[in-house]
């Protein structure tokens, strides 16, 4: 469907902007933005949360392998009583 649309200059540089980033043509870009507009408005939603990490603190080094700290212990303990005969 052919029809005129009036945008504000603001919006118009916004639009002209993403159709460059994502390569489309201007008109693909006002059809994208509207789509995803009326969709989320129809389903009755919000756009999605940003999505965040939280970091974890380990009290382990870098270079430690949990998995052998038993040997490593018993390495410590054979070298504290020393060898056995």
């Amino acid at each position: 469907m052919r029809t005129t649309l009036t945008l504000e200059d603001d919006l118009a540089a916004k639009l002209k902007e993403f159709a460059r980033r994502k390569r489309l043509s201007f008109k693909d870009a006002v059809n994208s933005i509207l789509r995803r507009g009326l969709t989320t408005q129809d389903a009755g939603q919000r756009a999605p949360k940003r999505f965040r990490v939280r970091t974890f603190r380990s009290p382990l080094r870098a270079g430690v392998d949990p998995l052998k700290l038993n040997q490593l212990a018993d390495e410590f303990e054979t070298q504290r009583v020393g060898p056995t005969r």
